[in-house]
């Protein structure tokens, strides 16, 4: 099925130097002097192994909205970012809201092979905020979908929210809510505060954010239902979060490396790549959510990949589309906030870019540890050293990155997904290669189950 690989003194989430043995989809055995006759062996001194890294909120586009992604270019852009595993929005075009849906996404990711694509299932038909989607079919579909989402829009009307947190208790599932008040953020170009101000642009206020994050923990109190909070962005957001999970209301969040990092200030060129929803914020809520992060109130970093043509982006700021791409980045820009500051330790990055995710979406077979009985799953990253971001670092179908030109520590060296290598010595492999690797792995598991495996067709 797949070569053995021998990876030779890693620092396992950076603790002590390991060797990893991998053979065929599953990891065999670390240890400090394994033997692996035959097998390949990747130099692994001085570079980081991370559990293979899990994306909760990406934007991969297809079907519909191929000009600015596909699953397949979305996936090379998230091995070359180190991760394994992402889970696909679903304002695609048709909307991600039936069973037929979800399993074709599915279906995609596994014909291209280098990341598992798991469908996130949207909450109302068509992301129109009326009636409930087919929460129960996607859930019971082969793409086994457990997070519902209508990102891109907030479900703003409360009972139709009520009732999305009481239909997914009863498959363990979860609704990951774009908080985002409609009426309070009406015409909203950037964040509401002195830019704005200055600008002349129409600012959404950090309470449009934050009044539909109060009022859906206690909805999920009330239901004891699961609630995961999409992108926050403000200090209050980190407060609201902060006190449900202190009263015990079942609730998660995430912020995205953007906001951990940039601020408002950035609108005054009127750069388009630094237009997002929400909007970036003012230095003070970039430290709250920081601190948030440090301190275990946000549980996960997730990137809200974005991508859009050029045209989308390359107008005049109130006719641009929303949206950032950052697969590529990520791991870079938490490692110079977080890491490199000291905030979090490398085996913190590995539970909010991998265990954790995986966890919240309900997604096996990732963010596991790296050791013997494991799958597969692994990102060897080089934190020495730092280069100028630019677009030869980009492997997606668009180039709408905030960080072109801008100094990122690290290095994305070896991205191991099922048992194979999607990047190579910091080079993407090629996407046949994959595609074969991808389908080898499928038959023999097929094989192994005596022909009771249900998989999805293979393009």
């Amino acid at each position: 099925m797949s070569e053995n690989i021998l990876i030779r003194g890693a620092s396992v989430e950076g603790g002590a130097a390991r060797d990893i043995l991998i053979s065929g989809t599953t990891i065999v055995d670390v240890g400090e002097r394994v033997d692996a006759t035959g097998a390949r062996v990747i130099e692994a001194e001085g570079l980081i192994a991370l559990p293979g890294l899990v994306d909760l909120h990406t934007h991969l586009r297809e079907p519909g909205y191929e000009a600015s992604e596909t699953i397949l270019t979305g996936t090379q852009a998230a091995a070359a970012g180190g991760f394994t595993a992402v889970f696909a929005m679903p304002n695609t075009s048709p909307v991600a809201d039936t069973a037929g849906v979800v399993e074709q996404e599915l279906a995609l990711g596994l014909a291209a092979g280098y990341a598992t694509v798991q469908p996130i299932g949207a909450v109302t038909v068509g992301q129109k905020g009326e009636r409930l989607a087919e929460l129960g079919a996607m859930a019971h579909s082969r793409a086994n979908v457990r997070v519902f989402s209508d990102d891109g829009f907030c479900v703003w009307d409360p009972l139709i929210m009520r009732r999305a947190l009481e239909y997914v208790k009863s498959f363990g599932g979860v609704v990951a809510q774009h908080a985002q008040d409609p009426r309070l953020t009406e015409g909203a170009q950037m964040n509401e505060g002195s830019v704005s101000a200055e600008l002349g642009l129409t600012g959404w206020p950090a309470m449009a954010e934050e009044s539909i994050i109060a009022r859906d923990v206690l909805l999920a109190e009330h239901v004891g239902s699961r609630l995961h909070v999409c992108h926050l962005s403000t200090a209050g957001s980190v407060d609201i979060i902060r006190w449900a999970k202190a009263r015990g209301i079942n609730v998660t969040a995430e912020v995205t490396p953007h906001h951990l990092l940039l601020t408002d200030e950035l609108v005054r060129g009127y750069d388009a790549r630094y237009k997002v929803n929400p909007p970036l914020r003012r230095e003070e809520d970039v430290l709250a959510v920081r601190a948030g992060l440090a301190d275990g109130t946000i549980d996960i970093v997730a990137t809200d990949h974005a991508p859009h043509p050029a045209e989308a982006k390359s107008c005049e700021w109130h006719a641009a589309a929303n949206g950032m791409v950052g697969l590529e980045s990520a791991v870079h820009v938490v490692q110079r906030v977080m890491v490199d500051s000291g905030m979090l330790s490398w085996a913190d990055v590995a539970r909010v870019m991998s265990r954790t995710p995986a966890r919240i979406g309900g997604l096996t077979g990732h963010g596991t540890p790296i050791s013997a009985g494991s799958p597969a799953e692994i990102t060897l990253y080089d934190p020495s050293g730092s280069r100028v971001f630019g677009t030869r670092d980009l492997q997606g179908r668009s180039l709408n990155s905030p960080y072109l030109g801008t100094e990122l520590p690290g290095r994305v060296v070896t991205t191991i997904h099922d048992g194979y290598l999607t990047v190579d010595d910091g080079n993407l492999v090629d996407a046949d290669t994959a595609a074969a690797h991808a389908s080898r792995v499928a038959i023999a598991r097929i094989q192994a189950s005596g022909g009771r495996a249900c998989v999805v067709s293979l393009r």
